[in-house]
Parts: C-alpha cells; structure tokens; sequence
C-alpha cells in the first residue's frame, strides 16, 4: 500500500519530466528557449492521385497539445493530446468534392488513453550527422496509424536550423488549417477537358507553404515500418547564442485579463455571495420575505433620499463659494 500511493504521488514529476518544456530546454550545458514558437503550424504534402488531389495538411505545436477546432465534427480531428496531427484530404476537381479521408495522430501524450508516451528526445545539431549545422533535433513520439493491433506506430522528427535573420513564424501570419476549395477550383476545366486523356501531365499544384520557415521533407515509412515525418524549421531560437525569446510574439494580442478585469470579477462575486448568504440567513432565522430578505434593506430603500440630499448639500455649498465665510458687514 505505501507503494501505491508513492507512485501515485510521483505521477506527476514522472509526467512532467517527460514533456517537451519549450522554455527550458538544456542540451549539452547550452539552454534554449523555444517558446516563441508555440502555437498551431501548418504545412501540407500534396499529391496527385489521378482523377483526385491529395493534401495531407500536418499540423504542429512544440510547446502544447492542439485544441479541438469548433464546428468541425470531432472524428475529423485527432485525439486530445496530440502535438503532431496529419489529416489527409481529397479534392475532386470535376465533381468539386472534398471530404477528409485520413486522419492521423503522429505524435503525442496518450498515456492515459493508449498507454503511449510522446517521449521527446533533444539533440543538438552539431553532435548527429550535420556536423556543421547549428540548431537543434527534436523527435516526438506517441503516435500510431491506424488505432489498432496491426498499426504502424509514428513519429515526428523536426530540425530547427539556426537562422539568425528569421524568428521561425515567417508565413503563418494568414494560415488555415484548412485547404481552400478555391485553390484548386482553377484545375476544374482541365480536369474535365482531360479526364479522357490517358498521357494526362500531373498538374502544377499550389504552393500552400510559400514563404513559411517550416517546411515539409518527407512522410513515409521507414525503419520497422515506423511512420515518420520530417521536417525542417528555420529560427534563431535554435542558435546557440540565441536571445531570450520574448513572452509574445510582437502583435499577439494578450489573452490574459487584466487587474482591473479580475478586481471587479471578484468583487461582484464577493458581493453576491454576501447578499445570497444574508438572504438565505434573513429568511431562516427571522422568516423574512420580499425586499426583508434583503441584507440592509432599510439603508437601500434610503439611498435615493440620501444621495439626493448628498447632491442637494454640494449644489448649496457651490452656491455659497463666493460669500466670505458667512459675516455680514458692520
């Protein structure tokens, strides 16, 4: 029994020490922070699989797990916990159809749901294969497509390149998760002119991530047919003499409310209570009904007397101001 509830008591430093604390990140006695870079980011593969387009848009977060998007039906979306999410659409250029064919939970913490753990590994750059490149490899793990026996597990593999003239969030300004129908809308008439043509060319496709420091490398199986992504992402939060990066990105509007915002929360709380409690409290011991239950009924019917004799006091005293202190000459 004593072990049991030390375990129970351990579970939460055994969590924590196993998520990816943006913030403070020590690797080799050098400290990165990369929390800049929180927040949901996009990047696409697509294909053309003839007579439909593929997009698998991925979406990530380093620091957090993604949130549900509302209106948007929840089996369309990846589970709750999931940093590293790959959702596959296709689009059909002659019917302009679209519909969400694959979804796929990459990497993440699902140890309370599928006992996997997302078990991020940090390295730097200079000590793998690019020996001459500074920045940092990030590896998250806890993900398996499809959610079954004879699923292939998965993993996100994410190379930050020290770039000391870009902050990393370059190019998701307007990003959407989601693809835009329109995009695509201007394949339609050549769809349909071809759509009989067996020496079809594959069509030039839009470019959804121009001008974005993440970008896409691969996605396909590899070693023990372990689903694996690859990315690459350029910021100067992976350099090694990397300045500490700021709380809010310039132009983030703060989410947090405000002294003044938590004051008059609390107050109007505070005196709810009091005025429940003081009528539960009227009404038990003295039977009081109506304005009686009340706490200090008499003094707020005498309010508006009160403030009108208060007005009525200033306004004479206004008038008075010119008079010398009440003496009459002699």
């Amino acid at each position: 029994m004593p072990n049991r509830w030390l375990c129970l008591l351990l579970l939460p430093a055994c969590i924590s020490a196993v998520t990816l604390d943006c913030k403070h990140i020590r690797i080799d006695k050098k400290d990165f922070d990369l929390s800049a870079l929180g927040g949901p980011k996009t990047i696409h593969q697509q294909r053309w699989l003839p007579p439909s387009i593929s997009n698998t848009t991925f979406t990530i977060d380093l620091c957090n797990p993604l949130k549900k998007l509302k209106g948007i039906d929840s089996k369309e979306q990846c589970p709750s916990g999931t940093r590293v999410c790959g959702i596959e659409e296709r689009y059909n250029p002659i019917d302009g159809v679209k519909e969400v064919t694959e979804v796929r939970p990459i990497a993440g913490e699902f140890s309370t749901s599928h006992g996997r753990a997302m078990d991020p590994e940090v390295t730097r750059l200079k000590e793998s294969s690019n020996a001459d490149q500074e920045g940092l490899r990030i590896e998250l793990r806890g993900g398996k497509f499809p959610e079954t026996r004879q699923g292939d597990l998965q993993k996100a593999i994410i190379e930050l390149h020290c770039d000391a003239e870009l902050t990393g969030n370059e190019g998701f300004e307007d990003d959407e998760a989601a693809v835009d129908v329109a995009g695509y809308g201007s394949m339609s008439k050549r769809a349909k002119d071809d759509k009989d043509d067996e020496d079809e060319d594959e069509p030039e496709l839009p470019d959804l991530d121009k001008g974005k420091s993440l970008q896409f490398v691969s996605y396909k199986n590899e070693k023990d047919d372990v689903g694996v992504l690859r990315l690459t992402w350029k910021t100067k939060y992976a350099c090694e003499n990397a300045e500490k990066a700021p709380a809010k990105e310039p132009g983030n509007k703060s989410s947090g409310w405000g002294f003044f915002t938590w004051f008059f929360v609390v107050s109007f709380l505070l005196i709810a209570a009091y005025i429940i409690f003081g009528s539960w409290l009227n009404y038990t011991r003295y039977g009081a009904r109506g304005m009686d239950l009340i706490p200090h009924s008499d003094m707020i019917r005498d309010l508006p007397y009160i403030a009108k004799e208060w007005v009525g006091g200033v306004a004479d005293r206004m008038k008075s101001g010119g008079s010398r202190g009440g003496y009459s000459a002699v």
